[in-house]
């Protein structure tokens, strides 16, 4: 590692609602380093990124730039001055090719039009420059997620970033896709970049960076070799006590068939197969992981499950009893709770305070009205002891959601989900980008409604620890079916998940059979 390249003195932002994201915050980076960023959610880690990459302006404070002071008033005067930030949400044109995206901004043109020929060359020398190789004419959506990542970096590194800044780069990759983009910025390191990496998955910063520095409460509260501490001791600094990564579940007792599914198949509205002939079944007292890589049919099950799309082909019993025709609230009214992979488009709704979201499934029963009318007394006095029972950090029950921290609005919907008397939950990335504290409080509390409530619990998870920690049985979705079945999560590791879910390995049908419970 080299000398300081870059210095951020004193960062506070302040937003319109008096919130502190950064307060007195000191972050520097060295040239050749990679340098994790890490906290809770709410910590200011994306907000300090923000101000550096010019999305933001500070109310105090100054950026240093090889020891000279710069104005980054926005993201186009960031990368002139070598900053590029490569976001969690990818920022590329699905329609467009590979070269298209990668000059956007900067576009190649021969007399007035565009010169495609020019666009696809950049992109090839680029791409041998950096031996990321990339194929300059191939549509972005047609990309696997791993492979869109490495054309978003390139593309930094083609508009001159010499800092990169990644955003939850690993969060939807597989094992070996994770192994490569670290072999790839490794390589970037040794080319003297500079990388900040911004991850809650502490194996991964211990395996990857050389410093790391932790926010809490929108402070700096230490910068330190990473060879010098533990994921415990890391943990420990962004929530400021103990933390307990791996959760204790002791073995499951499965009962009575919960949800059953049969022959299931949905097609997208291009006509396209996201599933095909699934056939699976989750009893009480049992939670069923799935694990596939994004885009092979998972969302669009979850979203079908829990009455967001319709059952098109086969049948879904919950208990026994077809959910087949039944709206949203029907099938809650069966005991399905669902936390939706986009908490904040289906989860909640982000004007409304908590006290509004954790009654939006239980308003109109009898348990919360009052001569006709919705007892607000009452809701105010539950809505208060599940956010002491939650951990929710806010205001006060009048809060309004968008005010909160991602991990404070997955409490929130975990409150209302957990205590709504379900017999099924539906649970799509319940700790995708929050923090630590936040995931331990999820992840018991999941546990906890089967082994005391018998729930039946259907898991899905870009998160591979996740998974083997929290399930006791996984099945592996790849392109749109179920190509692996394996009933003790124990038995099995991320590699072997991995293959699975790259499509290099499927197991025959009598071995996926086992998944249906007769």
């Amino acid at each position: 590692m080299g000398e300081d390249i870059l210095s951020m003195e004193n960062i506070t932002k302040i937003y319109g609602n008096g919130f502190v994201a950064n307060k007195n915050v000191n972050f520097t980076i060295r040239k050749g380093e990679i340098h994790g960023l890490v906290g809770e959610n709410g910590a200011g880690k994306t907000t300090l990124m923000k101000v550096l990459f010019g999305q933001e302006i500070p109310e105090e404070g100054r950026i240093l730039l090889a020891g000279r002071e710069v104005n980054i008033s926005n993201p186009l005067i960031a990368l002139e001055y070598g900053i590029g930030m490569v976001h969690q949400h990818f920022m590329l044109i699905e329609s467009l090719s590979v070269a298209e995206n990668m000059v956007l901004g900067s576009e190649p043109v021969k007399g007035i039009a565009f010169d495609y020929d020019e666009a696809v060359h950049r992109t090839k020398e680029v791409s041998k420059k950096f031996d990321l190789d990339v194929n300059p004419k191939a549509i972005i959506r047609d990309l696997s997620v791993g492979y869109k990542q490495r054309v978003e970096i390139l593309k930094m590194l083609l508009h001159g970033a010499q800092i990169l800044l990644l955003d939850e780069p690993t969060a939807v990759l597989t094992p070996q896709e994770t192994r490569e983009l670290f072999i790839q910025l490794k390589q970037l390191r040794e080319k003297g970049y500079s990388i900040v990496f911004i991850s809650h998955k502490l194996n991964e910063v211990k395996e990857i960076c050389d410093r790391i520095t932790v926010l809490r409460g929108g402070e700096s509260v230490s910068t330190t070799d990473t060879a010098t501490v533990s994921e415990q001791d890391i943990s420990k600094m962004m929530v400021g006590r103990d933390v307990f990564l791996n959760i204790e579940k002791k073995k499951s007792n499965p009962g009575k068939p919960v949800l059953s599914v049969s022959n299931l198949s949905y097609k997208n509205k291009f006509g396209l197969y996201a599933f095909k002939d699934l056939n699976f079944t989750i009893r009480s007292g049992e939670i069923l992981g799935v694990a596939g890589v994004e885009g092979n049919g998972q969302s669009e099950l979850a979203n079908v499950l829990a009455g967001l799309e319709p059952i098109q082909d086969g049948d879904i019993k919950v208990n026994g009893r077809s959910i087949k025709g039944m709206n949203i609230r029907q099938i809650r009214e069966e005991g399905v709770a669902v936390i939706h992979e986009d908490r904040m488009t289906y989860g909640t709704s982000a004007t409304q305070s908590i006290a509004e979201n954790v009654i939006s499934d239980r308003y109109y029963k009898e348990e919360y009205k009052k001569n006709g009318f919705i007892n607000w007394e009452y809701v105010v006095s539950k809505s208060k002891e599940l956010i002491q029972n939650y951990l929710i950090k806010a205001d006060g029950y009048d809060a309004e959601i968008r005010t909160l921290s991602g991990g404070n609005i997955q409490k929130v919907v975990a409150a209302r989900e957990f205590t709504s008397k379900l017999k099924l939950l539906i649970a799509s990335q319940p700790t995708r980008g929050i923090d630590v504290g936040a995931q331990e409080l999820i992840r018991k509390k999941m546990i906890k409604l089967r082994d005391e409530e018998n729930t039946a619990t259907l898991l899905f998870s870009a998160d591979l620890s996740e998974l083997l920690n929290g399930s006791d049985g996984i099945i592996v979705m790849y392109g749109g079916k179920i190509t692996a079945y394996f009933p003790d999560a124990s038995l099995v590791n991320e590699e072997i998940l991995g293959e699975y879910m790259l499509g290099l390995k499927s197991q025959s049908s009598e071995e996926i059979g086992g998944v249906v419970h007769e």
